[in-house]
């Protein structure tokens, strides 16, 4: 089954103490998409300026995104500019300009609204519970959030949680959220103000799974080289929901979730290994499968008796 995925779409600049790159693919959408793309089809929802390269949208063409929800509006696409520190966990924001995104309200074309799995990408709460008012009968839904949403509209956030199958937030934010300093009493808290699931993201240490009395736990694959972490996060969201639409005949399990968990963060860790999506661009399944069976092997072991 297709997934819905709409956010934001930009251009970057991203310097790292290594390196620096201009105008690169980015945005929330734009990394979900992608990642999403390895496991279902993709109705991509956004909006992009008249100076957004053409060989992007032949890009996603090759990687079954349909983009008759992609508009390009008179003027320039929004564009981030950002620099990493040598840890390449601390990042400072340059500049931003949202140009045609400022004004962007998604409307969703008619052949849209009967997704059934859906995700709602880094974007207001507000533009979130939007899109979810023109769909039919969603299926499943997750969103992902930030800082400033929780921040500057934390009302509009928490009419939206009810009506999520899945929140997706990193521990800052999750911390943020409820003034917990426990990520698991975190978790949890959130997971009562609506959500069915909470998905917490903590980087390189992995990610927490919250449910209805369940719990999961998923490491982090080790990596010795890191170009880039622009998008991981949106790439990890795109995983877990295109997994889902693509695994999935029936009711969405616990276990299923799980998985999914573990497949998002395998694409987050092809992500960083070059700039924007360079490095999603040549994947294959076949490497991703390679990756998954030797993050089982590394997570396994035996109950003593």
């Amino acid at each position: 089954m297709p997934v819905l995925i709409v956010g934001s779409i930009a251009l970057d600049t991203v310097k790292t103490p290594v390196e620096e790159h201009a105008d690169q693919l980015g945005g929330s959408a734009s990394y979900a998409a992608v990642g999403a793309s390895f496991f279902a089809p993709v109705n991509l929802v956004g909006v992009v300026g008249e100076d957004f390269p053409e060989s992007e949208f032949e890009f996603w063409k090759t990687r079954r995104i349909d983009t008759s929800g992609v508009e390009r509006a008179k003027g320039k696409t929004f564009r981030w500019s950002g620099e990493y520190a040598w840890d390449l966990n601390t990042r400072e924001t340059r500049s931003v300009a949202l140009n045609v995104f400022e004004n962007f309200k998604p409307n969703l074309p008619e052949k849209f609204r009967e997704t059934e799995f859906v995700l709602l990408a880094n974007i207001a709460p507000e533009l979130q519970s939007h899109v979810l008012d023109q769909m039919r009968r969603p299926r499943f839904v997750v969103a992902d959030t930030m800082d400033l949403w929780i921040e500057t509209t934390r009302d509009e956030l928490d009419a939206l949680l009810p009506r999520l199958d899945l929140l997706i937030l990193n521990d800052s934010e999750a911390r943020q959220m409820t003034g917990e300093t426990s990520l698991i009493k975190a978790g949890r808290t959130i997971r009562k103000m609506g959500p069915q699931h909470v998905a917490v993201k903590k980087g390189e240490h992995g990610a927490l799974l919250f449910g209805e009395d369940e719990f999961f736990s998923c490491g982090a694959y080790p990596l010795e080289d890191i170009h880039d972490p622009t998008g991981a996060g949106d790439t990890f969201a795109g995983g877990v929901a295109g997994y889902l639409a693509g695994k999935s005949d029936g009711e969405i399990t616990f276990q299923e979730l799980r998985r999914a968990l573990i497949y998002g963060s395998i694409l987050a860790s092809f992500n960083v290994e070059a700039f924007s999506l360079e490095r999603m661009r040549g994947l294959t399944n076949d490497e991703i499968e390679d990756r998954y069976r030797m993050f089982k092997l590394m997570s396994e072991f035996e109950v003593l008796p």
